[in-house]
């Protein structure tokens, strides 16, 4: 039920999205037709996987799979196609893009839903500052499909016409006053003792118990994602390599990773990666992943083992996933996401 106890199938209720709706139509047309004219494939994956995702904080939706003959195995529905689609690119399938329905449990807020709609694409022999180049112009795009000359989104912001590009190291400096880079012992291996400390001197409070990435992320979602994304979509890249479980590290600086995360007016739309493709290291972080997720929840979900087989095939490529429900929300003014869905999960 609505807030206002008018269901959400209810005439009235629908009247009231409909100008969202038909713009988010106009905005998948439009998405389509840019990677159509760009050369990529538009592909479909299951949403049925025997592994999920492995980052630790994602929650997943279990289920089972009847087989014919009797037999029976657990599955999830995936939080990402990611791996699949790893695998089409290992197969030689060239650029490729999808629409996909992700489901992730315990996640519902104004910008949180359970199943939801992620855009997400690959483009071998590229690196993620191409991915840049393509949100550019795709923001640009959307935006234009709605008629609007901004984003808008609670009470903030932004143009299309310029994508601001800023370093993790240069985000936490100027809009934390945290020197991040301090923040690593001499084996360049994260100091839990200096980033609490730092922690401290802005603000943040933190307890002993917490990880060096827990400090990380209570850093940045309290002094620094409200300062991303306006008046400019921001992306802010090269992060620490403990925050990047699926990226490749900088060649020039292995601390830091090939990732970036795309902000406008504040709400985090995409995550990019220049992808990992080492299939030993990429078990590494896995394991490291779900150990971590039996520290927090007392269970961690199965690797796909045929996924790190076939990285030993996957080109050298970029690959991002973005938010499509957030899109049209910024494109709108829609303050909640349940505003641009056909139907939510009720």
């Amino acid at each position: 039920m609505q807030s206002n106890s008018i269901p959400w199938w209810h005439p009235e209720a629908l009247r009231r999205r409909r100008p969202y709706l038909q713009a988010r139509a106009r905005i998948v047309a439009t998405l389509r037709n840019f990677f159509l004219d760009a050369g990529f494939s538009e592909i479909e994956t299951p949403a049925l996987q025997v592994s999920p995702g492995m980052e630790p904080h994602l929650l997943a939706f279990a289920t089972e799979l009847q087989e014919p003959g009797g037999g029976h195995r657990a599955m999830y529905l995936h939080t990402s196609p990611e791996f699949a689609m790893k695998k089409l690119l290992a197969a030689g399938s060239g650029p490729i893009f999808q629409f996909a329905r992700v489901f992730r449990n315990g996640e519902r807020s104004t910008t949180h839903h359970p199943e939801f709609t992620m855009l997400e694409w690959y483009r071998p022999g590229a690196g993620y500052r191409d991915l840049m180049d393509d949100c550019e112009r795709l923001l640009a795009a959307a935006l234009t499909a709605t008629g609007a000359g901004e984003f808008r989104w609670q009470g903030r912001v932004a143009s299309p016409l310029a994508l601001q590009r800023l370093t993790v190291m240069e985000a936490f400096q100027r809009l934390a006053g945290v020197d991040l880079a301090a923040c690593f012992a001499g084996d360049g291996l994260p100091d839990k003792a200096v980033l609490r400390a730092a922690a401290g001197h802005c603000g943040v409070r933190v307890s002993n118990d917490d990880r060096w990435d827990d400090i990380f992320f209570r850093i940045f979602l309290e002094r620094i994602e409200p300062g991303l994304g306006s008046p400019h979509p921001t992306a802010i890249y090269d992060y620490p390599i403990a925050m990047a479980a699926l990226a490749r590290a900088k060649p020039e600086n292995p601390r830091l990773a090939e990732r970036f995360e795309l902000y406008v007016c504040g709400l985090e739309l995409a995550n990019a990666f220049g992808e990992l493709t080492d299939p030993h290291e990429q078990r590494r972080r896995f394991a490291a992943d779900q150990a971590a997720k039996r520290a927090l929840f007392g269970f961690d979900y199965p690797i796909d083992a045929a996924f790190l087989q076939a990285l030993h095939n996957m080109p050298d490529c970029a690959g991002i996933a973005l938010g499509l429900d957030r899109l049209v929300m910024l494109c709108t003014g829609a303050e909640r996401i349940e505003d641009v869905l056909w139907l939510p999960v009720d």
